[in-house]
């Protein structure tokens, strides 16, 4: 790797810091989703809200029970400790998100709560403390809830300025902050509007439409938002984030090979916009013929042309496969999406399929298709650690995903790849995004806390803990055990 590549992990503010009603902070759409768990591994169903679910949620005020990110990891009081063992397995970088409802309580304030403020700064400074770059994310699945309640959120163009107001706060207070991505996974809006774009479907007459149109209004707001980030912190750099959800064609039938191109095309499209800076032809004509007609004015056709992003980041998981008939496949979930399963791939003990040569595939294919720096932002795997008598955690698991999933990041680059970092998902346990639960661990660190809240919060090393700290000191040259 190169001299400055960037070495560390990735996080989300409604994930980890817990305190949801502290310093005045407000309700953010990951403040009602319940703790969902199922063994069946369905994803549209743990990410599904309604209007009664969320009026229900409001009236249970102080549960952080069934409610699981409203206590996360605890990190807002001990945000010390986990930089500090974050500085000694090495990092040089640090992805977080801003909590929006920190800073804007309910989105329509004028100015920032001062005390939001007052936390990122004090975070950002025990990063620099430890020389650790902070990768900041704007919108990471923690909009404000009464956005979503009076707007339907992201269906209303009125969100562009609420979230230029609040980027530019982040701007004015954190200008040492160089890498900022203004949306978490941004194509993740067609499977599950609510958490990523504030939409409560049951007020939503035609969901793909209004799906499609909110997308577009974050299209423009980044545009907004990228202008100003180079415009405020001239030595600034923007990226874009995709979920990079590899599909690969279940047979040589041809027939199935279009298929996949489909899905893959689809996939792309956000970041196309994002990176390009127009939306492609393949799309606009799928809009005509599905009837989709967007609010997208000449202005907003400018913006995105001429504020581009500057990387292109993305998480990656796993790979699926498709077919024209899907009926007749097994299939399998994967980071909020379920596909085909790949019968000649292992899977995680939440039906994952571990690829660690699809990442090498993403990679040559988002960077000959982009022809941008690259960036990956999340790579990791959920598992079931066992904490032992001693408080040590063997996860020779854990070792062996990361030590394939890197050896698969040294050959795309070495191809000529432009890679800027690496970031795991995650450095330290916490709430899962689509189940809220705890016990999908994905850290190099353990925190002693349950599916129920339960637990001393305590912090213990895992045996990849230290793998991780070897990596990161031989710049990725020594990835055995």
């Amino acid at each position: 790797m190169h001299e400055d590549f960037l070495w560390g992990g990735a996080v989300a503010a409604n994930q980890v810091e817990g305190a949801f009603n502290v310093d005045g902070k407000g309700l953010s759409v990951a403040d009602v989703m319940r703790y969902s768990y199922r063994a069946d591994h369905d994803y549209k169903k743990q990410v599904q809200i309604t209007s009664a679910a969320i009026q229900q949620a409001m009236q249970q005020g102080q549960d952080t029970t069934q409610y699981p990110k409203r206590r996360g990891i605890d990190t807002y009081h001990r945000y010390k400790e986990d930089i500090k063992l974050f500085a000694e397995m090495g990092f040089t970088a640090l992805r977080i998100s801003i909590a929006w409802t920190r800073l804007f309580p309910t989105g329509e304030e004028l100015t920032p709560n001062p005390a939001g403020i007052a936390f990122y700064r004090q975070m950002f400074a025990e990063l620099k403390k430890y020389d650790i770059e902070p990768i900041v994310t704007l919108s990471h699945y923690e909009m404000p809830l009464h956005l979503a309640l009076v707007y339907n959120g992201w269906a209303d163009r009125r969100l562009i300025d609420y979230f230029v107001r609040f980027s530019q706060a982040c701007f004015e207070n954190f200008p040492e902050v160089k890498y900022w991505i203004t949306f978490n996974e941004i194509d993740s809006i067609m499977r599950h509007p609510f958490t990523s774009a504030g939409i409560i479907p049951d007020r939503t007459k035609n969901l793909v439409q209004v799906q499609f149109q909110a997308l577009h209004y974050q299209f423009v707001a980044s545009a907004q938002v990228t202008k100003l980030a180079h415009e405020m912190i001239p030595e600034s750099q923007v990226g874009a984030m995709l979920t990079k959800l590899t599909t690969y064609p279940n047979s040589a039938n041809p027939k199935d090979v279009l298929a996949t191109l489909h899905k893959n095309i689809m996939n792309y499209f956000p970041a196309d916009v994002q990176v390009k800076g127009y939306y492609p032809k393949l799309i606009l004509d799928y809009f005509a013929k599905h009837q989709i007609v967007l609010d997208m004015t000449d202005e907003d056709k400018q913006l995105i042309a001429t504020h581009t992003v500057d990387f292109l980041s993305f998480s990656y998981y796993m790979s699926l496969v498709a077919a024209e008939n899907e009926s007749g496949l097994e299939m399998t979930g994967g980071n909020t999406i379920v596909g085909g399963k790949n019968t000649y791939l292992k899977t995680t003990q939440w039906g994952w399929s571990v690829d660690p040569v699809g990442l090498r595939i993403s990679l040559l294919e988002l960077y000959d298709r982009y022809q941008k720096p690259l960036f990956i932002v999340e790579n990791g795997m959920g598992a079931h650690d066992v904490l032992t008598s001693d408080f040590q955690v063997h996860d020779d698991y854990r070792i062996a995903y990361f030590e394939a999933h890197l050896t698969a990041v040294k050959q795309a680059v070495a191809e000529g790849v432009e890679l800027m970092g690496y970031l795991s998902w995650a450095p330290i346990d916490l709430v899962s995004a689509s189940t809220s639960q705890m016990s999908k661990r994905y850290g190099f660190i353990y925190v002693d806390a349950d599916d129920n809240g339960k637990g001393t919060y305590n912090r213990y090393r895992k045996d990849s803990f230290y793998w991780y700290q070897k990596v990161i000191a031989t710049n990725g040259e020594n990835l055995t055990t």
